[in-house]
């Protein structure tokens, strides 16, 4: 994993658009190259064996937990951040390898603020790359 590519603040439906590149093993995201995405959103599945889906009303999300995060309770209704290493998979859903979660669901309003978090990032950073690219 190169960690100094950034981590995209995105929503699934976002993720629709990545492609493969041949190179550092990243996608593309209009130009912009990542390996890990940033998510928010509700976990709608848990299978008890590590594996979670993340729905964050754009699209769902699989979520693959490891080590010490799978010792961990995650009830479904919970709103939680997801930082991880993005993978696409062909005829099933994409999936992020899970280096960071934690339990927002203390916190109302972080779900509406998200949107604006993600939008302002495409606005500041990520707009300005992809007009560059086109």
């Amino acid at each position: 994993m190169d960690y100094s590519l950034a981590a995209l603040k995105l929503l699934c439906v976002q993720l629709k658009d990545a492609r493969e590149t041949s190179s550092q093993n990243a996608l593309t995201l209009g130009g912009i190259l990542f390996q890990r995405a940033w998510l928010q959103g509700i976990l709608v599945f848990n299978d008890g064996d590590g594996n979670l889906i993340l729905d964050d009303g754009t699209g769902v999300i699989h979520l693959s937990l490891s080590g010490d995060f799978r010792l961990r309770r995650w009830d479904l209704g919970m709103y939680v951040m997801v930082i991880g290493g993005y993978f696409v998979r062909t005829g099933e859903t994409p999936i992020i390898k899970v280096h960071k979660i934690v339990d927002l669901s203390a916190f109302p309003d972080r779900e509406s603020m998200w949107y604006l978090e993600v939008m302002e990032a495409y606005k500041l950073f990520y707009q300005p790359l992809i007009e560059e690219f086109i």
